[in-house]
């Protein structure tokens, strides 16, 4: 009956724990970068445990992974949940594959009830959400939504030269499926929040609405190298100095706008210690939830750099690398999570992501939103990440009452 479907939250945290162990690092986290062998051997174990219900396990050319649970009327499209498996270089237990594994509860559940949905079901594992291994990210979903193509995903390159369609070959996981053909009703994505409001506000459930706005950069300041201990301060060319003021003004321009900025890599050329820099690499990363006002950021930080380089007699480089709008999630889907969350009993709030998710590519090709449940601390993309039996599961009983909800609709 469909009133006795609750899902085995010691079971979810069961899975949860023990596929922490392919790629699980000494201090408790997961290095299981895209399209290597330790991806390899999650997707193995998802397609087995997949397979084991019952489901057909659809592989696209971009390695995205699609089991199929069917319906009474397979004539449908399928309602999709899922994330991703693959993790920061030391990421955490949950980031990502709590999406994976809630859905996969989901499936585990319907299963052992015997309940059959009308529609089919599909969870989903996307290719290289993180763009740790190789950038950009959330490439899998991106292809899948006709926003990259697989020629473009296949030629970047890792920092070993290595590109993606050589990986992704590699592990043996080229499916034949192309991207997009498998077409969903609606697609809901379990995620922790990566923040601390839920937590803060004492919140089990966000109610995820949209993603802000994302601008991804590469840029170059130029000087010259010269040695430290004979050029005179007034005669330097000092990339690092220019960079430095920079990224200061950056700073100062994401807190005057209520955004966000980070530069997150930075490279000091030639690197010597008794050579001032020559040249200095960094990305930049800006975040607002109104496009106009990431627009306004994006010119300021431009005009930053700019005179920085100025006053240091250097040139500067600045070229785009990801530019994600701001994305805002269907009102059906949202309103499914909300009226869930009630029916449970479960204090929840509205709320927008600041991180991009694979979600934000499917909403531009079907209904999507996601749920969120608290992380302490709102610590992510650390091995330290944590969230709680109790609130995981909760996610998942949210995820299952809106997936049946959905499928109730017709």
């Amino acid at each position: 009956m469909r009133a006795n479907l609750t899902i085995d939250s010691r079971r979810l945290w069961d899975m949860l724990m023990d596929t922490a162990q392919v790629g699980g690092t000494p201090k408790g986290g997961i290095r299981r970068l895209s399209l290597t062998d330790e991806d390899r051997r999650i997707r193995d174990w998802f397609r087995a445990e997949c397979e084991a219900l019952g489901c057909s396990v659809h592989i696209d050319t971009a390695g995205n992974m699609v089991a199929i649970r069917p319906g009474k009327d397979n004539s449908r499209k399928p309602i999709a949940m899922g994330s991703h498996l693959d993790t920061q270089p030391t990421g955490g237990k949950f980031d990502g594959i709590l999406g994976v594994l809630g859905g996969l509860e989901v499936l585990k559940t319907l299963h052992q009830a015997g309940y059959e949905t009308t529609s089919p079901l599909a969870l989903v594992n996307w290719t290289n959400e993180e763009g740790a291994r190789f950038s950009p990210s959330m490439v899998g979903s991106a292809v899948y939504a006709g926003v990259y193509s697989q020629a473009q995903m296949d030629a970047v390159q890792d920092k070993d030269g290595i590109t993606q369609g050589q990986a992704l070959e590699g592990i043996g996981y080229r499916g034949t499926v192309k991207p997009g053909d498998l077409t969903f009703q609606a697609y809901f994505e379990l995620h922790i929040e990566q923040g601390p409001i839920l937590e803060e506000e004492a919140k089990t459930i966000g109610i995820v609405t949209g993603i802000q706005a994302i601008k991804w950069f590469t840029c170059t300041i130029t000087g010259r190298e010269s040695h430290a201990g004979t050029t005179p301060m007034a005669y330097r060319r000092d990339s690092l100095a220019a960079f430095a003021e920079a990224a200061t003004e950056i700073r100062r321009i994401a807190i005057d706008h209520d955004g966000l900025a980070t530069i997150g890599i930075v490279n000091a050329f030639p690197g010597s210690p008794n050579i001032i820099p020559g040249e200095m690499r960094f990305t930049l990363d800006l975040r607002h939830h109104k496009d106009e006002v990431l627009k306004t950021m994006v010119s300021k930080a431009r005009i930053a750099i700019a005179e920085a380089a100025t006053r240091h007699d250097a040139a500067y480089e600045v070229a785009p690398l990801q530019d994600s709008p701001a994305q805002p999630f269907d009102a059906t889907c949202i309103a499914m999570v909300k009226a869930a969350a009630e029916k449970l009993g479960l204090p929840a709030r509205e709320i927008t992501s600041g991180a991009g998710h694979d979600a934000m590519y499917t909403a531009r090709v079907c209904p999507t939103t996601m749920i969120f449940v608290p992380c302490a601390g709102g610590l992510s993309h650390n091995e330290a990440e944590s969230a709680t039996q109790a609130d995981c599961g909760h996610g998942a009983q949210v995820l299952l009452e809106a997936v049946l909800a959905y499928d109730d609709r017709g």
